[in-house]
């Protein structure tokens, strides 16, 4: 629509064509353009008499009118139409009704208040109603604003502008009830903060007093063995530098001096491992003692008061894990037992036979007798079986026997820590 309208507009005064004449060069402009372009040429033509010049403004290009003017150019009557039908075109046009497509609102209902068309008064939900023509009702609500208007009156507009006044007082005191509500949950919880944060702080001042404890009883044992290791590596090189003395005198002289530091140095007796326990210990007693704390409470909730002190078991390790390798030697040797059974009773009638040769050589005999047979009547595929057997045997059990002997010595070693801790706990209170 855009570019029909730039096409339907005079290039000299940019409005819709006016009464469109056509130029010999076939340009087209309004009359009126064309009019005030020949006055200004006239005023300073030289031209022949009898014809009249103009210059388009389009091509530049200089033609000749008659004397006539404007008035002898043929009219543009094609452009002429088009210009009047763009306008018709462009007027606005009256609204339609949203019920009936393409119905104009040509009528006023006066019951409902409200513009309809035709099909509205016969057919559709105004049928029946009062109606009027648009001037006659136009004429009627001419005076409806100012009647409205003056019930608009000073009152009204006080009472609008109190209520505005309140509405804002409202909200001022509902932000200011928000605004304290927010300093109390701030302070609330920066209460309970504060309690937490001194809870914390006096179970971490009890636990770094233990910890201090614990410093106390072990770095001067480790400073001991350290001094041990110190002497040890003295002793080291001392003897290394005796080994490379080649004077007999200062040799004997360093050999006793050595002699006499080595016997100290092994007569002097090892420190202890001490073992110690903190009680109670964080995680138990907080699942213990906290759960039940309620926040009218926190002040009151329990701190414990750590104990650091010797450990009776001496070891890490339960009773259980303790017991655990001489079950296992004891359940090896009863599964072996039949088969130890009969190893010993043989080696036992080889002892009786050995002891005593005279009285019993009967016995001896039939014995020796009967096992010859037997050897006889096995191969020697059985005699290696067997062999292999007895061999395997004697092996496990002197497996089960050193085993024994070792969870022995590793308990006796226990044992004796235990009861060392125990006299030394109760020496010191």
């Amino acid at each position: 629509m855009d570019s029909l309208e730039e096409d339907l507009t005079c290039s000299v005064c940019y409005s819709l064509f006016s009464d469109p004449r056509v130029l010999p060069c076939s340009h087209t402009f309004c009359k009126n353009c064309l009019d005030n372009l020949l006055q200004v040429s006239s005023n300073y033509s030289i031209w022949r008499p009898l014809r009249l010049p103009i210059k388009c403004p389009n091509c530049r290009s200089v033609v000749e009118l008659p004397l006539t003017g404007v008035d002898a150019l043929p009219s543009n009557v094609s452009l002429r139409a088009i210009v009047d039908k763009y306008q018709r075109d462009s007027e606005p046009r009256a609204p339609s009704c949203q019920e009936h497509r393409r119905q104009p609102l040509n009528m006023y209902c006066i019951q409902d208040r409200q513009l309809i068309c035709g099909l509205c008064l016969t057919v559709g939900r105004h049928q029946g109603h009062p109606i009027d023509d648009l001037q006659a009702a136009f004429i009627r609500e001419k005076q409806t604003p100012a009647l409205l208007l003056a019930r608009l009156s000073e009152q009204r507009w006080a009472q609008v502008c109190e209520l505005g006044e309140q509405l804002e007082q409202e909200k001022a005191r509902c932000e200011s009830l928000l605004r304290q509500d927010r300093q109390e949950v701030n302070q609330f919880f920066v209460s309970l903060e504060e309690v937490l944060a001194r809870k914390k702080h006096g179970y971490l001042e009890a636990l770094s007093e233990v910890a201090a404890e614990v410093s106390q009883a072990y770095d001067p044992l480790i400073d001991r063995v350290k001094e041990l290791q110190e002497e040890q590596l003295d002793l080291v090189s001392l003897g290394s530098s005796v080994e490379e003395e080649d004077s007999p005198l200062v040799y004997l002289e360093k050999v006793h001096q050595f002699r006499d530091r080595v016997e100290k140095f092994i007569r002097t007796p090892l420190p202890s491992v001490i073992n110690l326990s903190v009680t109670p210990r964080a995680a138990s007693y907080l699942q213990q003692n906290w759960p039940a704390v309620t926040i009218s409470g926190l002040e009151q909730a329990p701190v414990p008061k750590l104990c650091c002190c010797a450990r009776c078991g001496g070891s890490t390790e339960t009773e259980a894990e303790v017991a655990q390798p001489v079950r296992a030697a004891w359940d090896r040797w009863r599964r072996m037992q039949p088969t130890a059974s009969v190893v010993l009773l043989g080696l036992l009638l080889l002892a009786a036979l050995w002891v005593n040769p005279v009285g019993r050589t009967s016995l001896g005999f039939s014995l020796l007798s009967h096992l010859s047979q037997l050897v006889q009547a096995l191969n020697s595929n059985t005699l290696i079986s067997v062999w292999d057997m007895l061999a395997a045997k004697c092996e496990a059990v002197g497996a089960a026997v050193q085993e024994w002997s070792s969870q022995l010595s590793v308990f006796r070693d226990r044992v004796f820590q235990q009861v060392a801790a125990l006299f030394k706990t109760l020496t010191s209170r």
